[in-house]
């Protein structure tokens, strides 16, 4: 009897670390290293599929120890299942651990990553008949004065013109980071992300104090607590800077309550908060509503990175590019081979899958 090659016959779930070039400090907390999962997949003719998943326990709540013991559960499920269920899966995954969306996007990862091999396809043509090449921003992340300097103007000399700003643990250092940044890179794009750091009337407060300085954001990311729609609604109609809904856009239901209160212009989709599948829902539905489209990630390595990269590039409808965590991993940050030292994605040489294996 011939077993078919799509059959999944196994699976692995080993650690996914390594040292940071800085911590990576923002208003909720920090990464000091990357310990995140990885889960693989073997298809029954020896194809493999990699997956990540990324906890961010500080932004989601999710435990390591406990998504290491769900990829356990669901590893031992997924024995025996055709990889051409992918969406199947995907709907019982999201049934069962819809609370463990890190978890859901490492298995969803690995899942499409050896369809995809099997296909003889790159992931992004599973969202669109065109690669596009996507520039990311870079993360200057909470710190010292001295530090953000050195940030700037390390990333600026790499070629890096947008850079993604972290506030809202400290008014007065914020506004001198933010102006120290326009002064290293005076014809750069600043965004400002408060992670849920602000209330509306002190982001508000905190937009006249860089008026001031003759400083214009061209975004502003959460800058209010997940569940303040009212307060990100106050500050969308108070200003025309576009305002990016990130902690309050985690699932598919909070994007049409953000579309539905009119609280934001942009969405931040992020694998890591929904899954694979969704995340692709959630970029359709904030389009034909209106929305433009940020992709971003956790602290994440290549794997999940390129992932990203991968359903932006097919889906070709993304205004903002976030995925810049590589260059915060000791080691990698000089980018990887889809990555170039200056930002740019360009994913047009993969032939199968994510296009990111590992050795063993």
């Amino acid at each position: 009897m011939t077993v078919s090659p799509w059959l999944i016959q196994k699976n692995q779930i080993l650690p996914l670390q390594a040292p940071l070039i800085q911590p990576f400090r923002t208003a909720l907390g920090s990464h000091d290293t990357l310990d995140n999962l990885l889960f693989v997949l073997t298809l029954a003719d020896g194809t493999k599929g990699y997956g990540e998943a990324a906890v961010a326990t500080h932004i989601t709540g999710e435990k390591l120890s406990v998504t290491r013991n769900n990829l356990q559960t669901a590893g031992r499920w997924l024995v025996g299942q055709d990889v051409r269920d992918a969406l199947t899966i995907s709907r019982a995954l999201h049934e069962r651990w819809d609370n463990n969306p890190a978890m859901i996007a490492g298995v969803e990862m690995a899942l499409f990553d050896a369809l995809t091999r099997q296909f003889g396809c790159p992931l992004w043509q599973l969202f669109g008949s065109r690669c596009r090449k996507l520039q990311t921003d870079i993360t200057i992340v909470i710190a010292d004065l001295a530090q953000t300097q050195n940030a700037v103007q390390r990333f600026y000399a790499k070629g890096f013109r947008k850079f993604k700003v972290k506030i809202g643990r400290n008014f007065d250092l914020d506004v001198a980071r933010v102006a120290t940044v326009r002064k290293l890179a005076p014809k750069g794009v600043i965004y400002l992300d408060a992670n849920q750091g602000f209330s509306a009337v002190t982001m508000l407060k905190f937009l006249k104090a860089l008026k001031r300085l003759k400083i214009r954001p061209a975004l502003l990311e959460q800058p209010v607590p997940r569940a303040d729609l009212e307060g990100l609604r106050r500050i969308s109609r108070s200003t025309d800077i576009p305002v990016c809904a990130d902690e309050s856009a985690r699932s598919l239901k909070d994007v049409v309550a953000v579309i539905r209160s009119k609280a934001a212009s942009v969405v931040s989709v992020k694998l890591m908060k929904s899954g694979l599948v969704e995340a692709a829902a959630i970029a359709r539905v904030a389009r034909a509503a209106g929305l433009k489209l940020m992709i971003s990630g956790m602290m994440e390595s290549p794997l999940a990175m390129t992932a990203s990269a991968h359903l932006a590039a097919g889906l070709g409808c993304f205004s903002y590019v976030d995925l810049d965590t590589p260059f915060f991993i000791r080691g990698n940050a000089a980018g990887h081979q889809y990555l170039s030292s200056r930002g740019v994605y360009d994913l047009s040489s993969i032939r199968k899958g994510i296009g990111i294996t590992f050795k063993g």
